[in-house]
């Protein structure tokens, strides 16, 4: 397979129905979820600590967004460790929107916070605020990668940004999710 679905505890991902909203389902979200092949991965996500990324020649890895992953992307130590990993080995790593929470417990080689000094978006706060759910997420993205040293970048509201820092790709809200892709594999 070229493209592995995961999760940290592995099976269904489930989809927060905001995600589903025609605000934020983007052409390409329509087209996976009319694939039969995507949602049965989608459905049986391989548990992330038991992909070897080296053996399987993981060249990326790619941090979806939801507000879920404001839950189970924090403190987790899969991600953390398939994260720090993938950057080792020289590979690509992408995040997007608030798939990039994923980053915020990482660390580099230095054993300072991964995005210290980087060129990093994500979901910022004014769009946190316009969806009301800064109270439903563990800290506001935007401000907590300022916290760590991140040279956060943003476009307005629910325009398309994307952010390349070496190795390190980043997408700012679901608006970004192509724009991140073509980055990841150009």
């Amino acid at each position: 397979d070229d493209i592995i679905i995961s999760s940290p505890a592995g099976g269904p991902i489930p989809l927060d129905q905001n995600s589903l909203q025609p605000d934020f389902f983007t052409d390409a979200s329509k087209k996976f979820m009319h694939d039969p092949t995507a949602i049965g991965k989608l459905s049986h996500s391989v548990k992330l600590d038991t992909i070897d990324f080296e053996k399987e020649g993981v060249d990326a890895i790619y941090l979806a967004g939801g507000h879920g992953t404001a839950t189970d992307f924090v403190q987790d130590a899969s991600l953390k460790a398939a994260v720090e990993d993938t950057l080792k080995r020289d590979k690509v790593v992408a995040a997007v929107c608030h798939g990039v929470v994923g980053l915020v417990q990482c660390t580099g080689i230095d054993g300072k916070p991964l995005v210290m000094g980087k060129n990093i978006t994500g979901f910022s706060d004014s769009e946190e605020e316009a969806v009301q759910l800064t109270k439903a997420v563990p800290f506001l993205l935007e401000s907590k990668l300022k916290e760590q040293g991140a040279k956060y970048e943003k476009a307005g509201d629910w325009a398309s940004k994307v952010c390349v820092d070496g190795k390190l790709v980043t997408g700012q809200n679901p608006q970004s999710s192509d724009a991140c892709a073509e980055a990841v594999i150009h």
